[in-house]
């Protein structure tokens, strides 16, 4: 079983733009994010601890500038906490091992898939090809990653 888990070495190697999303709760601008049109097959991992947050068969064209998900690959992995910043209520979407913010949670997303929209910053993430993820440790996923 991996272990996941957030290490110095992994905050010191962010750009500024990573840490700003991922480490003090920023977001980055709508429509920017490096992930928001990748339609490539694979995982989305925490960019700090590693750990496997979101399949590219989950992953869906909202509208809202982001990469969405209708949900992640495991409920342990990423923790919902509630967020009354900016005037808003909103549900606050963090990495569970990493603690690293990722975005928010919303409840309009497809009805068929649940209803949930995750919200997701780029920043926050590193993507995993399918054709890469036994050598770099996530076979065990490969099966959650679906020709859409």
């Amino acid at each position: 079983m991996t272990t996941y888990q957030k290490s110095t070495d992994a905050i010191s190697a962010l750009t500024k733009e990573q840490y700003r999303v991922t480490q003090e709760s920023g977001t980055e601008r709508a429509g920017s994010g490096e992930h928001l049109n990748n339609t490539l097959l694979g995982i989305y991992v925490d960019i700090v601890s590693g750990e496997p947050l979101f399949a590219s068969s989950d992953k869906y064209e909202s509208g809202c500038g982001w990469p969405s998900f209708t949900k992640p690959i495991e409920t342990k992995n990423v923790k919902e906490i509630n967020d009354n910043s900016h005037g808003m209520n909103r549900t606050e979407v963090r990495s569970g091992h990493g603690d690293s913010h990722l975005g928010h949670v919303f409840n309009d997303g497809p009805t068929s898939k649940g209803g949930l929209r995750y919200c997701i910053n780029s920043a926050s993430l590193r993507f995993i090809h399918r054709d890469e993820m036994v050598t770099n440790g996530y076979g065990e996923y490969v099966n959650q990653v679906e020709n859409v």
